[in-house]
Parts: structure tokens; sequence; C-alpha cells
């Protein structure tokens, strides 16, 4: 169901960016990120459909999760935590200690589904986000490989 990226799926999933994001990532960047060794890109597809797409970068031994989008008609069925699945594990084969990530104060779906695998808010920028102006909460899940089994 979910798999590695490839540029066969730029063009799907810039227009998944462009329905999911005030500020989303373009064609360019997406192609950029496929080419670099820190970044792991995976595509959710069931059916010949892509239902969402998610960003894994890996520096040393930290995780950030960078980007997780979901069409927004196929939300609350599963397809977060199956990429979130991707992330997670590929970290823990990279054997990262911690996951780091951002999200909108009001993105309640999300955090939600954060906070299911462990994160927990350590800190918040104030009107971090437009359209509309938000606080973005920054979150961590420290020790993956002890937590996550």
């Amino acid at each position: 169901l979910y798999g590695r990226m490839e540029v066969r799926d730029i063009d799907r999933v810039e227009e998944l960016e462009n329905a999911c994001f005030h500020d989303p990532w373009s064609k360019k960047l997406l192609a950029q990120g496929l080419e670099c060794s820190l970044d792991r890109y995976f595509v959710l597809e069931e059916d010949g459909l892509l239902k969402g797409y998610s960003v894994l970068r890996v520096i040393a031994d930290e995780g950030e999760i960078q980007r997780i989008a979901v069409w927004p008609e196929m939300r609350r069925q599963g397809c977060g935590k199956k990429l979130m699945d991707a992330m997670v594990n590929s970290a823990r084969e990279s054997k990262v200690s911690d996951l780091i990530l951002e999200v909108r104060a009001g993105n309640l779906g999300a955090i939600s589904l954060y906070k299911s695998y462990g994160f927990q808010k350590e800190g918040e920028r104030k009107n971090y986000y437009t359209g509309p102006t938000e606080d973005a909460w920054l979150m961590r899940l420290r020790e993956i490989c002890r937590n996550y089994q």
C-alpha cells in the first residue's frame, strides 16, 4: 500500500500539495527532495489512486517529519496512520533516537495522530503559519527505538 515515492508520482503529489497546504511545495522542490540522500519520500496508493504522501528527513540520529498530506476527502480512513507507520519504521531502521515535527496548533486531527504515536508538545512558535495566521506546535517523540515496538 505504501512505498517510496518515484519521479512518476511528482505531478500527483504536486496536486496534493496544492490541495492541502497554503504554501505548497513546487514540482521542482519535490524533484530535488527525491534526489536528496537525507530525505525519504513515501506515497500511499490504493487501486492506482494516490491517497497521500509523506516526507521524513534523517540527519545523524534525529528524524524530522517534514510533510504528511492526505486528500481532504480521504481523511479519517487510516491513511495518515499508514504514512506515519512508514516514516516511523524507516526511522527505526536507521537507528534514529528522536523524531520531531511542527504542526498547526488548530490541526486537531494531526495532533491526535501524533499523540497516538507518543509525540509530546515541547514548544510553540507564535503566529508561525499564515493563511490563516496560527501558532505552530513543536512536538517530539523521544527514544523511538525503545518506545515504538
